[in-house]
């Protein structure tokens, strides 16, 4: 029970510090120095070293000024990017000081271990902030600072009262990260390239956008296979699918309208081994352009149809989204009414 213990304490310790390094720090050692934890439990004794008066003073000056910078949009992006190195150093050390003294080739494990643990943590961290950065008002990120605290707090007491329950709330906390890993790296890979079109890309002029007619060699062949009528293709091009039934979210493929079916759309895409394609019929979806702070959003709404739909574009491209909701309007407009549903 006692080595379960130990672990929890060092996984507890490696998990905190992904999220907050300096409060982890400073509040296990105020807690030592003003004897909150009256009897060092032997988990508890190689950290004593955070009570000395100099890294109380270190720990807490960093917390405060991580605690405003956290709260400020891309200022908190920022501090991210500065702390991917520095926070597997600190739960690395954090983690081999509760382990106390302990066989070399065991520390090195155990250093890779609690490393890639505060790596992982902290990554997700990064990414969601990253991700709660594309709406540039503050409130989520000041909810999303105060949370991340709350829960430093709280994870430090229940170490304290309970390791082996901390264990297994840690353990399946990472397990949730792991899970959501691949959604969440789609949507940090999406904001990197939207924020690199935004600040390196500039915009076309309206003489200079038009929507091309040719498909990607790599996904012609996909378009082939569920194009069963053999339309031709009237115009096709790149975006990302926010929001849809069949596709992953932030998925970079294609949109692709023909010339014989103008309320029929087609979202094609390739991820790895497979293609995926999905078929949305206009007939009562109305085509909103509705500009973003990092992208330009083309939203296909009904209100007697379910899902919606939200194609994203970067700020470069505004004239090619204007003359893509344009020519989707056109058709629509032009479309016959679909016939009324007769009661049986």
């Amino acid at each position: 029970m006692e080595e379960l213990q130990l672990l929890g304490v060092a996984l507890g310790f490696a998990t905190l510090a992904g999220l907050n390094l300096y409060l982890t720090v400073f509040v296990t050692g105020l807690a030592i120095q003003q004897k909150w934890i009256t009897d060092l439990a032997p988990q508890y004794q190689q950290l004593d070293v955070l009570a000395h008066p100099v890294i109380l003073v270190i720990s807490g000056v960093l917390f405060v000024l991580q605690f405003f910078a956290d709260k400020v949009p891309w200022v908190d992006s920022l501090s991210d990017a500065v702390h991917t190195v520095i926070k597997p150093i600190g739960g690395a050390f954090l983690a081999l000081h509760v382990l106390g003294e302990t066989d070399p080739a065991l520390e090195v494990v155990a250093a890779l271990l609690a490393g890639g643990v505060t790596t992982l943590v902290h990554s997700a961290k990064a990414g969601t902030r990253l991700i709660a950065n594309h709406s540039p008002e503050p409130f989520s990120n000041i909810g999303l600072s105060l949370a991340e605290d709350a829960t430093v707090i709280g994870g430090l007491a229940l170490l304290y009262h309970n390791p082996v329950l901390a264990l297994a709330i840690f353990a399946l906390g990472l397990a949730a990260i792991i899970y959501l890993a691949p959604k969440l790296w789609r949507a940090v890979k999406v904001h990197f390239w939207l924020i690199w079109k935004k600040l390196l890309t500039p915009a076309a002029d309206d003489a200079d956008a038009t929507l091309a007619s040719q498909l990607s060699p790599d996904v012609h062949m996909a378009f082939h296979d569920v194009n069963l009528l053999g339309e031709k293709i009237a115009w096709t091009v790149p975006c990302i699918i926010d929001t849809a039934r069949k596709v992953p979210r932030n998925t970079f493929g294609y949109l692709v309208a023909t010339i014989e079916d103008p309320t029929t759309l087609w979202f094609i895409a390739k991820r790895r081994w497979r293609v995926v394609t999905e078929e949305i019929d206009l007939q009562t979806y109305k085509v909103v352009h509705e500009p973003k702070f990092l992208s330009e959003q083309v939203v296909l709404y009904s209100l007697e149809r379910k899902p919606k739909y939200v194609f994203l574009f970067s700020r470069a491209q505004t004239a090619l989204v204007k003359k893509l909701v344009a020519q989707l309007q056109e058709g629509l407009a032009a479309a016959p009414e679909p016939a009324p549903t007769l009661a049986a």
